[in-house]
Formats: structure tokens, sequence, C-alpha cells
């Protein structure tokens, strides 16, 4: 079920989705040639709005509810820090043909290895085998902690598909190793939806977002669509969509 689920998300979000109702507009135009119409100046419109800068930045700000951690507080006891996974970058050339991290796993990576310089903490990589590859996205993360950021202590979970199993298959190792607070490492945008699961599995939370966005200055580029604004858009809806599934599920 979880694997469907996965591989039909990207008919709900842009760009595909868009994409598709333009097309059955184009199908519709000749029997019904207002709603046929109506339909392509709304896909293209929306195509327009999700690549604009000001919007995309607008949306994925307004999932960031958590601040920058204070490092300079005292570390908890029983911690650890919990990074999660976000995508694999497979049979990558450069390494040998492996499968490695992907660019936003690799963020966030380097700030969990920066906390673990912080407080010397063990740090938890957590994330299953993701379509038909080999390695896990634990043992990817692992690899790349200890190998390219010298973090000494990497304990793996290698089954969660989704956040919710991050967090309960996580707790399930940090419970055996007598920990009950964890520094959770995710994006901003996606903290919330990672704390409210991780949180109902009785741990203690301290967020530890990566990636949140500076001061906002509005400027001539912010109205120019470009491709990496609407990407951010996809980040922002999939997060959207995300927390309205996982508070009708889990909550």
């Amino acid at each position: 079920m979880l694997s469907f689920l996965y591989h039909i998300k990207p008919l709900f979000l842009p760009p595909l989705n868009l994409v598709l109702l333009a097309l059955a507009g184009w199908l519709c135009i000749k029997r019904w040639p207002r709603l046929g119409r109506r339909m392509i100046q709304v896909a293209f419109g929306g195509l327009f709005i999700l690549s604009l800068p000001l919007f995309a930045g607008s949306i994925l700000h307004s999932l960031e509810v958590y601040p920058v951690l204070d490092t300079t507080q005292p570390v908890a006891e029983n911690s650890a820090i919990v990074v999660l996974s976000a995508g694999m970058y497979r049979d990558a050339p450069e390494y040998n043909g492996d499968d490695t991290v992907g660019s936003l796993t690799l963020e966030r990576l380097r700030y969990a290895a920066k906390l673990h310089r912080d407080f010397g903490l063990p740090v938890v990589t957590t994330g299953g085998i993701l379509g038909d590859v080999e390695t896990s996205l634990a043992e990817a993360m692992a690899k790349v902690l200890t190998n390219e950021f010298g973090v000494g202590t990497v304990w793996q979970e290698t089954e969660a598909f989704n956040t919710q199993q991050n967090a309960a298959f996580s707790e399930t190792l940090l419970r055996e190793k007598g920990i009950s607070t964890v520094y959770l490492v995710t994006h901003s945008w996606h903290m919330r939806r990672a704390v409210l699961v991780f949180e109902q599995t009785g741990l203690t939370v301290i967020p530890a977002p990566t990636r949140l966005g500076g001061p906002f200055e509005l400027s001539v580029g912010d109205f120019i669509p470009n491709a990496g604004a609407l990407n951010a858009s996809y980040y922002a809806l999939h997060e959207w969509l995300g927390q309205l599934w996982y508070r009708l599920v889990y909550t």
C-alpha cells in the first residue's frame, strides 16, 4: 500500500497535475468548449503562479514553525541525533556507480554532522530501501556520515518507508539503547509533521531544522517565474498534503 501511494503521489503534485488538467481540458474542448478552455487556463495559470519565487517562498516559509536550534544550551540527557532521509542518488557514476544520498538528504546529513561535533552525541540514520535498489537510505547515509563527515557513532534504522515509520522504528532502536530524547534533524518545512509523529512515540523531541528561510526582501526577481520556484512549490504542496494525510490517519 505504501509503495503504491509513493508511486501515485506525483499525480497530485505539480507539474504533473497541471499537465493532466490541461490535457483533460484539450480533450473536452470540442464537446464542452467553455469548460475545456477554462481547464486549460487554470492549468497554465497555476503553473505560472507556482513558478513565481514570491509565491513559492511564501508557502514554503509558512511551513517553518520552529526556529534554528540554540546549540549553546546544555545537551539533553539520554539523547541522540536522529536525521531523516529524503531520497537517493542512484548509480552515481562519480562514486563508482554506487547508490548514494540525494541532495536533500545530504543537506540534512551535513547539519547532523555539525550537531554531532557540537554535542558529541551518536547519530541515528533512518530510511529503508526505495524501489529496486539494494542499499537502504539509512546505510547510504551512515556511509556518508562516517567516510565524509567523520562521525564516529552511527546507528542505522533500515526499514522505514515514510516519516511515520521513521518515528516508530527509530523509537524501538533508541529505547533499546536507553535514549529518551532526540535532536530531530530534517528540513524546516518538514519539521512540523516529523515532530508530530515522533512525539506520538513518547520520545522527547528537540527540533533541529535545517535550510530555514532568511529575512524576506522583495525584489524584481520575485516576479519572474523560474524552475527553482516551481521546485520549491512542489516541496511546499507535498508537505501540506502530507500534513493533512498524517492528521487524518495518524492522529
